[in-house]
């Protein structure tokens, strides 16, 4: 089931190409290797790009924006418990509403359910570390979750990750597609990580940290952090380490 809505259609202002981080970074080994050769191309925005089919209500279940209860175990997921909340904006500051909002992450050690997380913490039996929901007519979303552990990862002797939630968002068109991360305030080590330091604007990198909210947060029970995500604007949510597109 898709669900079209009555937002308005038009234009998607250009990419400012400048506000991303380069796509070759020696520190972030990888990149080198994945990076295009040849300059890229901007085009103009077409239909296909301005719409598109997006998810509808009825694909979202009750507990799919809770990922502390939403994996099949025995039990809660094993971790401190937060609420990550905010909306989604266009480039112009308006709501994005009935949207789909998609979140992947760590466990509370580090680790992911994946096959390919050869990372020596335990898998937590009630995490599978996936959630989603749609916004509201004010553009708004909510999870509750676990705090995700940082990790080791192999690119230079001793690199960490940073704690960090992974965000995919369907827009109103295909051309408002963007797969992001979200990371903590006062974490030390953002400041170390290499992917993170492809964003060469401070100011830029600083749309990728949720500020803690105590006004948000539940006493005796859990802190929560803001985390406003705009979609193609002046003020867009960095795409990370990927200047040709959301």
């Amino acid at each position: 089931m898709t669900d079209t809505g009555d937002l308005p259609r038009g234009r998607l202002i250009p990419r400012d190409r400048a506000a991303h981080p380069v796509a070759r970074d020696v520190d972030y080994k990888t990149s080198v290797g994945r990076s295009p050769d040849w300059p890229l191309l901007s085009m103009e925005s077409t239909a296909s790009e301005e719409t598109g089919p997006r998810f509808g209500h009825s694909m979202i279940g009750p507990r799919d924006n809770n990922l502390i209860e939403n994996y099949p175990g025995d039990g809660l997921a094993i971790g401190e418990r937060i609420r990550v909340f905010g909306r989604v904006l266009d480039e112009n500051a308006r709501p994005v509403p009935h949207t789909l909002v998609e979140i992947w992450q760590a466990n509370a050690g580090g680790r992911y359910r994946h096959v390919k997380d050869g990372y020596f913490a335990p898998l937590d039996p009630n995490f599978g570390g996936c959630g989603r929901t749609l916004t509201d007519a004010e553009g708004r979303y909510e999870f509750m979750t676990i705090r995700p552990g940082a990790y080791p990862w192999p690119n230079r002797g001793n690199d960490w990750r940073p704690m960090h939630i992974h965000f995919s968002l369907f827009g109103s068109g295909f051309g408002q597609r963007l797969i992001s991360q979200m990371y903590f305030q006062g974490d030390p080590l953002i400041d170390l990580c290499p992917i993170a330091a492809t964003v060469k604007d401070r100011s830029q990198l600083d749309r990728l940290v949720a500020s803690l909210e105590m006004s948000a947060a539940r006493p005796m029970d859990y802190l929560a952090y803001r985390f406003d995500i705009v979609l193609r604007g002046h003020r867009q949510t960095m795409f990370e380490n990927k200047p040709e597109g959301m």
